[in-house]
């Protein structure tokens, strides 16, 4: 009896010892879920570099006006401000017909200061694309690059946007590069502020026509009304002429009958 007991407890002991780490197994808390960490925002992409210089000499016709800004070194000054991706740059670049359309005296008689104010006249130190213009016109006087006495107003008239100084107003012809932070438009005149003309400058003459070709050989009037003088002059003295020779013959046939008479 008592050993029956003893192997009881025994078999107990040993099924308890068995089932604790099954008890302690299902017990124990669940493992933490793994922690999903928000994506790292990719880079900025670099922005992208404009050469002004070199796409001002191959867009378009614009050689004038690039030789005027590189003389006056305004092209590095806009280059600098075009690698400026905060706020950029607009150009309005003259077609070199514009300049061509003015006399040669309407720049040589300013100073080196003042063309390089003309140059820094035809800029806004701020990116604009046409879409902004629009909205930009509301707020005219707009300041250029030269500063605040240098101003242009803008218009928006039925979607063409006209760029207007005290002498000239141009549409902008084309655009040239409108990519943030440059934008480059074409103007098909010259941007002149009256601060630097006092009056309207003169415009080149135009060329003289060119001679019609295929000249009337025809005699004029006067040519040919002096022919009909000569030849009626010619005319009535061959006549006078006929008439005093029968004249003289019918004379000399009554003298003659004349003469008879009597001898007879």
């Amino acid at each position: 009896m008592m050993g029956s007991k003893a192997a009881i407890f025994a078999t107990a002991v040993l099924a308890v010892l068995f089932s604790t780490p099954a008890l302690a197994q299902t017990s124990s808390p669940p493992a933490p879920a793994p922690v999903s960490l928000p994506p790292s925002p990719a880079p900025a992409p670099a922005p992208h570099y404009v050469d002004l210089a070199e796409l001002l000499s191959v867009a378009g016709p614009f050689h004038t006006f690039l030789n005027y800004l590189e003389k006056t070194n305004v092209i590095e000054t806009f280059q600098s401000q075009a690698n400026n991706t905060k706020v950029g740059i607009t150009v309005f670049v003259p077609k070199d017909s514009a300049f061509a359309a003015l006399k040669k005296s309407t720049f040589s008689n300013l100073t080196s200061d003042q063309l390089k104010t003309l140059l820094l006249y035809h800029a806004f130190p701020t990116f604009y694309s046409l879409a902004e213009f629009k909205n930009l016109s509301s707020l005219n006087p707009v300041n250029t690059f030269a500063g605040s006495p240098y101003t242009l107003n803008l218009t928006d008239d039925m979607g063409s946007i006209y760029v207007q100084s005290m002498w000239s107003r141009p549409k902008i012809a084309s655009s040239v590069y409108a990519t943030k932070p440059v934008a480059v438009y074409a103007l098909n005149k010259v941007l002149l502020p009256m601060q630097l003309f006092s009056k309207d400058p003169p415009l080149a003459p135009a060329p003289a026509p060119a001679p019609e070709s295929g000249a009337s050989d025809a005699p004029s009037p006067a040519a040919g009304k002096a022919d009909g003088l000569a030849g009626g002059k010619g005319d009535s003295t061959s006549a006078a002429y006929s008439v005093g020779a029968v004249s003289v013959a019918n004379s000399l046939l009554l003298a003659a009958a004349g003469c008879l008479m009597l001898l007879w």
